[in-house]
């Protein structure tokens, strides 16, 4: 997983760029009506039910726009809210507030959605043993805001990028030649370019799950599409030798099943890639 330090990066860079976009050579709407010298107060009104996540991610909004504008946060991160709460209020310059209004509702609605789902999520599998994971089919340039707000909601973070983590997929494996040829390969890679990665081999059925075994040198085995039955015999063939993960088009009504099969894992890009922003707005206090 990247560093702590790479993920702020990120955020800084998706803060920066969100700002390039929407406000350009400046917000001439607020410009033109509203005084620069005008202060104002604002709240973040919830519109909606479910997991708000964001409310940190405003915050260094809020701080790159105008570090003097000051929150008051009444609901943090992962709290479960209904219509008519208020998540925080900001005060400051009227123009600060107005420029930063847009990014601060397209990150939350969308990291609220996704935290609410992973929610839903967690609930389904408490009791298991079996833990949440996003993947990288993620909306190109906020990866790390979907995946912060997976956090929120209780999952955990697949690999964040290509560079993290090597993962060989169907893809990989036949360019390769064959499983072996694949796992072979990359540990020649890793070890020649002095990389410390661990290393997970998709598996599409249980003959390919023994190659990998045999290989040996694996962190996770991806058993892929697989059905229940196949997957209880694969957990059962893999048993402590590595980690398990089950993936494939798993949803609410099977995500149960597949963790009641014994997998470690169960990664969903359903969490990031198919939710309805939460209904969310930024209303002037008078």
């Amino acid at each position: 997983m990247i560093s702590k330090e790479q993920f702020e990066k990120e955020i800084d860079l998706i803060i920066a760029n969100a700002i390039r976009e929407d406000v350009g050579d400046g917000d001439h709407s607020s410009q033109a009506c509203i005084p620069a010298s005008a202060q104002g107060k604002a709240k973040l009104l919830v519109k909606d039910e479910g997991i708000i996540a964001g409310v940190e991610f405003a915050k260094q909004v809020f701080a790159y726009v105008d570090k003097d504008m000051k929150v008051e946060t009444l609901i943090p991160d992962g709290s479960k809210v209904k219509h008519g709460d208020i998540a925080f209020y900001i005060e400051g310059a009227s123009q600060s507030i107005l420029k930063a209004e847009r990014l601060v509702l397209n990150a939350m609605q969308r990291m609220s959605a996704i935290a609410t789902k992973t929610k839903q999520f967690v609930d389904l599998l408490e009791g298991t043993g079996t833990k949440i994971l996003d993947t990288r089919k993620t909306t190109p340039g906020i990866r790390a805001l979907e995946k912060w707000a997976v956090k929120i909601g209780g999952g955990e973070n697949h690999r964040f990028a290509l560079y993290d983590m090597i993962m060989l997929k169907d893809n990989h494996i036949d360019f390769s030649g064959g499983i072996s040829k694949a796992i072979e390969k990359t540990k020649a890679y890793l070890k020649e370019t002095n990389r410390d990665l661990k290393i997970i081999v998709e598996a599409r059925d249980l003959k390919e799950i023994e190659e990998i075994l045999k290989c040996g040198g694996v962190y996770r085995i991806l058993i892929d599409n697989f059905n229940y039955e196949d997957t209880k015999k694969a957990v059962k063939l893999i048993g402590d030798q590595c980690l398990t993960e089950s993936s494939g088009g798993i949803n609410e009504k099977t995500l149960r099943k597949y963790a009641e099969c014994g997998v470690d894992y169960i990664s969903s890009g359903a969490l990031t890639h198919s939710v309805y922003n939460m209904d969310l707005s930024l209303k002037a206090v008078n």
